[in-house]
């Protein structure tokens, strides 16, 4: 199954103000969102076969990506709350 990448707007639509916010104006989160965005399309080039990564690569970069994932989910939720 081939992974498409999703933007954090796709991710998190209810919060396309707070994700717009940020972006501009927080730095962690802008290199959060582009190492999301970088890490999904080297995701999908794998998946893909266009980028021939051994097994152990693949994993480490999907798993790279949910930690990402992550700490953009506790920022978002902080953000939240402040």
């Amino acid at each position: 199954m081939t992974h498409i990448p999703q933007s954090l707007h796709d991710l998190y639509p209810h919060d396309a103000d707070l994700l717009r916010r940020l972006k501009q104006e927080d730095a962690h989160f802008q290199q959060l969102a582009a190492r999301l965005e970088s890490l999904e399309d080297a995701v999908h080039a794998i998946d893909a076969g266009a980028d021939p990564a051994s097994d152990e690569r693949a994993e480490e970069t999907s798993r790279e990506r949910l930690a990402v994932l992550d700490q953009i989910a506790a920022h978002l939720s902080a953000a939240r709350v402040a």
